[in-house]
């Protein structure tokens, strides 16, 4: 039945797209959609390709070598994928197949010139568009020619970027069929590409035309700068025209040649205004009917615009869903919070149950809709400060956002108000609360009273009455969290931070005074964590066998087989007393679904033998004890200095109060986050155990599931036993394809991102610019770390990541200094960089790309800038 081989593109839509592919899918489709037109052809379905890969069982073994391939490994790839793709370019087409492509050509017209494109069944995906991956071959005459190139898209599945594009999104080689479009060929005056949303700024509501003379070839491969038209509202509101000094047309007997266009021509605009216009409102049909933004190809013949592709746009960041049509502006959550990775839906949902203000998600982030405060005189003025003094790349988006007037107007000013969370940074009076380490304590014993609770209350609950409970348990959580007290303590210390490093700055002219003066604070969890682990090395470092075993720990499983080395016990012992205390910490913790260390102990293993290479015994009390010395010195120095200046005794009590109200409260700013994840721990537990009576009554397959499940999914699932298998395999595939977005800093409704700038002139040529959170010039060997589970650092080393937690502190104790991409001046690595006093810049864009491993690098931490070093 040679008509399985062979369908007419009028008889496919993207329900076919596991025969078709996902080129010949979509092209189907538009031709369905009133008013698109679309030149005519055919298919050759996927089951051909399958028939001929059966044709030859040595390309089974070539794909299995390829599978076991590192994605770095280019030059096995290219060797294996070169002999995949001629090994079937090789394989003679069978007599029934070809007659049948044979016919549908001459269906065509036997001499009618030809589209041979290759359409393969993960591409044009909305999570992975697989772009210029395979091939395609214009102005094909000739039912023989149509024959080699439609074997010539088969062997292109294997073409060397192809391979590497599936290994690097994870996908199997032998899950991608190919199928093979062949289609009437159009001769174009003018062609190009459509984006129906600006896939730079990501704009929902502004179009992007490249437009050239002739074939769209000339585009695609950088042969010509397209003429490029913004249009807006029915209106083009930008145009740039480049001088096309040459074109791809096609020849008569079959090819293509490029030709010089005719000098005259050169400076001409591609299409009319008119013409720009008119195409984009056919592009906005075509996204509508896919229900996405789409990147569409062109080709203008009389007047008349044919469309020969329509993918998605997967670059786009999702913009949240609403239920209004009105402008909003989002910040993200992850970029205070540093976890900028996506999170699984059940970690967005249980942030969002848990969090005191409401929040959305986008692409697997989280984001707080902060319209209603911009839209408000003294509450912008507010948050813009705030945010200003965190993070000054999130405030000049905001900045960005907000010059555009008629977006976010602003209302009314209802009273005077103060930016959410207390009073405007840098003025009015402190926080009103006592300088009291007693209000510390009572604080830390209330919280550690509140978990108690929770761990002995959850431990009776199961099935439906364990959600209801948990419910109780969120709304106890939030109180926790919003105790008016515990947000004064935080607020103190923040704020006698900011007064410290401004007043001693005009006064003295101490840039960042506060980063020595609030060395060795007492109380921070963070801070102790990582020199709790010094002591662990410690323990470790005198026996030799246990140190050895360590270096080659592969699973979790190596606390039980400490105990029977020499010296086991102890080291087992210490490791889990240290576990008991932090181990509900991770790496990306204000996502629940993560693997904790309890869950991973081995994650630790890396820091514990670069404490125990690294450091002498005592390390711990020593490092603590000149943070809290050097911490005294400076304290010392700034009062005799102030003493001497005019007014100086009332300047040096006043700083006197400052200080010690600095150091009261500053530690006191990370527990409410260890609070957070203690809690998150037990009720990740009690979740995980209910997956397994799931899982044991056949309603899942893996315990893991339940993590692509929102909370109130789960409790449905628990209570109805029936669960949605499709949807969890979607929302794995989102998932994975989240991966590839850059969360920004601030993102609107109309789906623009924006990250913000630094407006600054006072670094060296090619420095890059951050934000300066912890003090002092360092100079040193950059370590590009991703996966703290697998840095491996020395003494005087400088860590370069994208951003750090507190779960990131063990590594503190034993660097240089720190470079992040995200971060701000109170997040927690840049309090924990200042209680360790390491030169600290944050907020570096791009700094893991721009920054080799085993660079040497000048970081400034006072001035916010990093030199690369020759």
């Amino acid at each position: 039945m040679t008509e399985r081989y062979v369908l007419d593109l009028r008889d496919v839509d993207e329900t076919h797209l596991p025969a078709v592919g996902g080129k010949a899918a979509h092209l189907g489709a538009l031709a369905r959609i009133e008013g698109v037109s679309v030149p005519g052809g055919f298919c050759v379905a996927t089951d051909a390709f399958r028939r001929i890969m059966a044709e030859s069982p040595s390309v089974e073994g070539l794909l299995d070598q390829l599978s076991r391939t590192d994605p770095d490994d280019r030059e096995t790839i290219r060797t294996l994928s070169a002999r995949i793709r001629r090994t079937i370019e090789e394989i003679a087409v069978p007599d029934d197949l070809a007659e049948a492509i044979t016919r549908a050509v001459a269906g065509l017209g036997e001499r009618t010139a030809c589209a041979v494109r290759s359409s393969a069944t993960a591409e044009d995906l909305p999570t992975a568009s697989f772009a210029g991956q395979q091939d395609t071959y214009l102005n094909v005459v000739g039912p023989t020619a149509v024959l080699r190139h439609v074997s010539r898209c088969w062997g292109s599945l294997f073409t060397e970027r192809a391979v590497t594009y599936r290994q690097r999104n994870g996908i199997d080689h032998r899950t991608v069929d190919m199928a093979v479009v062949v289609q009437r060929m159009v001769f174009p005056s003018a062609s190009g590409i459509l984006f129906t949303a600006d896939p730079v700024t990501g704009n929902r509501k502004v179009a992007t035309v490249d437009a050239g003379f002739g074939l769209g070839e000339a585009l695609v491969s950088g042969l010509v700068n397209p003429d490029v038209y913004k249009v807006r509202h029915g209106e083009v509101v930008e145009r740039t025209i480049a001088a096309k000094q040459r074109a791809v047309h096609a020849l008569p007997d079959g090819g293509t040649r490029q030709v010089t266009v005719d000098a005259q021509r050169q400076q001409e605009p591609t299409l009319t205004d008119e013409q720009a216009v008119r195409l984009v409102r056919l592009g906005r049909r075509i996204e509508q009917h896919f229900g996405r933004p789409q990147d569409i190809e062109w080709c203008l013949v009389d007047d008349v615009f044919h469309v020969v592709q329509s993918r998605p746009i997967t670059t786009l960041f999702p913009v949240p869903e609403t239920d209004d049509q009105d402008n909003h502006v989002y910040v993200s959550v992850g970029h205070q919070q540093m976890m900028t990775d996506p999170m699984k839906p059940l970690g967005l949902s249980v942030w969002k149950l848990t969090a005191m203000a409401p929040m959305t998600d986008a692409g697997g982030r989280l984001f707080v809709d902060a319209t209603r405060t911009l839209s408000s005189p003294a509450s912008r003025a507010g948050l813009l400060d705030l945010v200003g003094r965190g993070d000054p790349l999130t405030r000049d988006a905001l900045e960005t956002v907000l010059k555009r007037e008629d977006f976010v107007p602003l209302l009314p000013d209802p009273g005077p108000e103060t930016a959410p969370g207390g009073p405007r940074p840098g003025g009015g009076a402190p926080t009103p609360i006592e300088t009291d380490p007693a209000i510390v304590t009572a604080l830390i014993e209330r919280s550690q009273a509140s978990i108690a609770a929770l761990r002995r209350d959850i431990s009776t609950k199961t099935g439906p009455a364990l959600f209801d409970f948990l419910r109780e348990a969120f709304e106890e959580h939030k109180r926790v969290l919003a105790d008016p007290l515990s947000i004064q303590a935080i607020m103190a210390g923040m704020e006698a931070t900011w007064w410290l490093n401004d007043k001693l700055q005009e006064w003295l002219g101490e840039k960042n005074a506060a980063d020595t003066l609030t060395l060795s604070a007492p109380g921070n969890i963070t801070s102790e964590m990582g020199l709790a682990l010094l002591d662990v090395a410690d323990t470790i470092r005198p026996h030799a066998q246990v140190v050895e075993f360590l270096q080659n720990a592969a699973d979790d499983g190596f606390l039980d087989a400490l105990p029977k080395l020499a010296g086991g016990v102890e080291a087992r012992d210490a490791i889990e007393a240290y576990l008991d205390r932090y181990g509900m910490r991770c790496a990306g913790e204000i996502d629940i679904t993560r693997p904790r260390w309890r869950e991973r102990p081995a994650t630790l293993v890396p820091a514990i033998l670069d404490n125990v290479r690294n450091f002498e015994p005592g390390a711990a009390q020593r490092r603590f004890e000149q943070g809290r010395q050097a911490a005294w010195e400076k304290e010392q120095d700034v009062l005799s200095r102030l003493r001497a200046l005019p007014d100086g005794e009332a300047k040096a009590d006043e700083t006197k109060r400052m200080i010690d109200r600095v150091r009261t409260f500053i530690g006191y700013r990370e527990y409410p986050k260890y609070n957070i994840v203690s809690r998150y721990f037990v009720y990740k537990q009690a979740l995980l155990e209910e997956a397994d009576r799931l899982v044991r009554a056949q309603v899942l397959t893996d315990q893991e599931d339940v993590f692509h499940l929102t909370f109130q999914e789960l409790q449905d699932v628990v209570r109805s036993k029936d669960v949605d298998d499709e949807l969890i395999r979607q929302r794995k595939e989102a998932f994975r394809a989240y991966h590839a977005l850059t969360p920004p800093r601030v993102l609107t409704s109309e789906g623009e991102t924006v990250n913000g700038a630094y407006r600054r002139d006072d670094a060296p040529a090619g420095a890059l610019i951050g934000l300066p959170v912890s003090g002092g010039t360092v100079e040193g060997r950059a370590r590009v770390v991703l996966d703290m589970a697998h840095a491996d650092l020395e003494a005087g080393d400088i860590l370069v990541t994208a951003f750090t937690d507190p779960s990131w502190s063990p590594l503190f104790v034993g660097i240089a200094g720190l470079v992040t991409e995200v971060g701000g001046l109170m997040t927690h690595g840049a309090v924990i960089a200042r209680e360790y006093g390491l030169p600290a810049v944050v907020g570096v864009d791009q700094a893991t790309r721009l920054i080799r491993d085993g660079q040497r690098i000048r970081v400034h931490g006072s001035d916010g800038y990093i030199e690369i070093l020759s």
